[in-house]
């Protein structure tokens, strides 16, 4: 070691020693004290409900106050190295530029008890309190005093008391119109029939505005353009029966006129600017159409616009159609600017006629980007990747999307396979995408239907290669187009009737090629193969419920038609190698499945449950199906306590380093997970999972003994894992780190049971991730 770097260490030794020996409390004020934390708060008359539990939430986010080095963000729970506070008094002082710079960016000043104010915080939490319905409640707090005389302790204890609760809504004063639409959506008041606890409704300040916003876009939605929220509010009777409030929401006496009255949608102005403030020169009508723009025409064609906006002409103002028109013209990412305002056809008190006039400011036309990302797979593959491009906005005048960019990755394997043998193999792969995002379906023919949001027609081009030195270099070449649209909020439709994909392998070397002759799989997956393929994919999303739903169910075909083509011309359906462009096309069908439940417990603790399965049958021209076609399991989103492609297919293993990534897939696929979610403390969460599952193939190929799926061995040659993890919630993103520890494997082990893992080293592993597993 050389005498400078040990000079390094000693002063950063030094560093830390300073900072250590240095008090927490060294600049408190001689009248103040350092808040260290709460303690857990003490909660009386609390009745475990649904509605109970999501006030208590509430009320300790209205008490929670961070300490300094607190963990996580959690109010109870410090980390013994509060560096920053220890920087802070050390460098706060300071007259230097480094000594300012350390205290400024890298300190943090005493979170100081005259800072907290338990006081503020107590009536903030009980006006919480009787937000909910609680208005007897009594919220008090304790200063703790610590051994140090300058730190200080926070107690609260909490009191609900008796729930406050709804007997009747009545809707009064409102104009026979009005009135009758209220009546006939009576069945979806938020107060009337809503029983939390099993009790009637709570007095809960959040529900009743949500009732008197309801009634709003009722109204709204239903030509009532001037009608506001606090032009009706409510009155309680809470003395004929103790406990329980009857209600009355009545109309003001003093609304405006114009409130009462339905109105209609005019004339529609559509102004377009390149920059915010040019003045616009050049304009031309069309029947109930004005558009104005400088130029000799307009930058974007009008029917972009015209076909995202759901007002129209003499039709009744409706505030959903309002919305969803803003939402349609900004999710089309061509604007920084879009206003839409509303004005009165003249002035008059029949007037019931609304002109529109839509202001928009384009974006910048293009965007430059340059991405850099290290990869570190969960299959032990790491390497950096590089990613240029340049997206084009409002490509050919109609709204478009260009994208093209150019990548390329460098991976080596850290890792090793399911017997602890580094596999060996490095690789590098580089191409380019290119794609065109249309807001609108291109069909050959006209389809007059509304959509719940814009539907969009994509058709994108890739090019792809991959070396792997010593082995192979393939060349992969894509082209698709898809459709996308969705009709309603919880259903969206995604259909590709054209889908090419092209491997070809460029050059082998002998090596591998000894690799693909001793296993034939292998060598059928891997060899050049052309996928014309067909995929329809659907969604389903459950919206406004409390233990909500997804599933998506994807159907694709591969090869079919074209195999027809050659039935016409006098060939044999199931005759082998038949050709496409002068190679060897894939004819199979795939189904795919996944189905995720969530169960709400409370606001901050869920059960998920997960299912996911796939079959995919090969015949006709092909007996195999294409590598990138079939199924895995393991990692990050799979089974976890396994890395990917380690399990599988049914009984089979493998102890060859080399193949152990590559045969271990299949034409089967069934996942179960279960997932237990909660809050830990501040915005630190836990999870407790069981996953199992398992990947089978549909033929015997001659090699991978126990690899056919049979009905009767499903079960035993289900792997089984479980474990433990925490998510970061830092709301953009969530970071996980989940712990899988192997419960069960498929394949022979040496060791009887049903734990059949011969040791716990080998029967874990660690992922890092962004975003939940499903």
């Amino acid at each position: 070691m050389t005498g400078k770097r040990v000079g390094i260490y000693c002063f950063l030794a030094a560093a830390l020693i300073i900072l250590v020996s240095c008090s927490t409390t060294k600049n408190i004020p001689d009248d103040d004290q350092l808040f260290i934390g709460l303690t857990k708060i003490d909660y009386k008359n609390y009745d475990k409900c649904d509605h109970a539990t999501t006030t208590i939430e509430e009320v300790e986010a209205a008490l929670a106050t961070a300490p300094n080095g607190a963990l996580f963000g959690s109010s109870y729970y410090r980390t013994p190295f509060p560096y920053g506070l220890w920087i802070w008094n050390a460098f706060s002082d300071s007259q230097n530029g480094l000594g300012k710079w350390m205290a400024k960016n890298l300190g943090k000043s005493p979170v100081l008890m005259s800072n907290v104010s338990p006081e503020l915080r107590t009536s903030v939490a009980q006006q919480v309190l009787r937000n909910h319905g609680y208005f007897h409640n009594t919220v008090s707090y304790e200063l703790i005093p610590q051994k140090n005389p300058k730190k200080m302790k926070i107690g609260y204890t909490v009191c609900l008391n008796d729930l406050l609760t709804i007997d009747s809504l009545a809707y009064v004063g409102f104009p026979n119109e009005l009135d009758s639409l209220i009546q006939s959506t009576i069945s979806e008041s938020l107060i009337v029939g809503a029983h939390p606890c099993g009790r009637p409704c709570a007095f809960d300040a959040t529900t009743l505005e949500s009732e008197r916003t309801r009634i709003t876009n009722l109204l709204r939605n239903n030509g009532y353009y001037y009608y506001q929220n606090d032009y009706a509010s409510y009155l309680a009777d809470t003395i004929t029966k103790p406990g329980v409030a009857d209600l009355r929401l009545q109309l003001a006496d003093d609304i405006p006129d114009e409130a009462k009255r339905k109105w209609y949608i005019g004339k529609i102005q559509i102004d377009f600017r390149k920059q915010f403030g040019e003045q616009l020169k050049d304009s031309f009508d069309h029947r109930f159409f004005k558009i104005r723009f400088t130029g000799k025409r307009p930058s974007l064609r009008p029917r972009v616009v015209l076909s995202q906006l759901k007002l129209r002409p003499r039709q009744l103002f409706s505030y959903d159609n309002y919305t969803q028109s803003v939402e349609n013209l900004n999710g089309l990412g061509l604007f920084s600017m879009t206003n839409v305002t509303f004005s009165p056809r003249d002035t008059t008190d029949t007037c019931d006629t609304l002109d529109v006039k839509l202001d928009f400011t384009f974006n910048k036309p293009y965007d430059f980007y340059i991405e850099t990302n290290f990869k570190n797979r969960v299959n032990g593959r790491m390497g950096p990747e590089l990613v240029i491009g340049f997206t084009k906005r409002n490509a050919f005048r109609g709204g478009e999307l260009l994208d093209i960019n150019l990548h390329g990755s460098y991976e080596w394997d850290s890792g090793n396979n399911t017997n602890g043998v580094s596999s060996g193999v490095n690789s590098y792969e580089y191409g380019a995408d290119a794609s065109v995002e249309f807001p609108r379906l291109i069909l050959p023919f006209k389809l007059r239907r509304r959509y719940y949001i814009t539907p969009s027609t994509t058709a994108k081009m890739s090019v792809n290669v991959l070396k792997r030195p010593d082995y192979f270099k393939m060349h992969t070449f894509g082209g698709e187009w898809t459709y996308k649209w969705q009709r309603t909020a919880t259903s969206q439709h995604e259909f590709s009737p054209l889908t090419l994909q092209y491997q070809h392998l460029t050059y082998t070397t002998v090596r591998f090629d000894s690799i693909m002759s001793a296993n034939p799989y292998l060598y059928t997956t891997m060899r050049d193969v052309l996928i014309p393929k067909i995929r329809y994919t659907y969604s389903y999303t459950s919206v406004g419920k409390l233990h909500p739903l997804t599933w998506e169910l994807t159907v694709s075909e591969a090869g079919n038609i074209v195999s027809l083509g050659y039935m016409a011309a006098g060939k044999d359906w199931a005759e082998k190698d038949k050709q496409m462009f002068k190679n060897s096309y894939a004819q199979f069908i795939k189904i795919e499945t996944d189905l995720t439940k969530t169960w709400q417990l409370s606001e901050a603790t869920q059960i998920v449950g997960h299912v996911s399965g796939g079959v995919i049958w090969s015949y006709g021209n092909a007996d195999t199906s294409p590598y990138s076609e079939q199924f895995y399991v393991g990692g990050a989103n799979s089974i976890r306590a396994f890395t990917v492609r380690t399990i599988g297919p049914g009984s089979y293993t493998t102890e060859i380093a080399k193949t152990s990534y590559l045969d271990q897939t299949g034409d089967i696929k069934l996942q179960l997970n279960l997932e237990y979610r909660f809050r830990m403390f501040g915005s630190l969460y836990g999870a407790a999972f069981l996953d199992a599952g398992n990947v089978w193939a549909m033929r015997d190929d001659g090699y991978r003994e126990g690899a056919k799926f049979q009905l009767k061995n499903v079960i035993k040659e289900m792997a089984l894992g479980t474990g433990v993890g925490v998510r970061y919630d830092l709301d953009f993103l969530i970071l996980r780190l989940d712990w899988g520890v192997g419960l069960h494997v498929p394949y022979e082990t040496g060791k009887s049971g049903f734990y059949n893992i011969p040791k716990f080293n080998d029967s874990h592993s660690l992922h890092l991730a962004i975003g939940y597993p499903f």
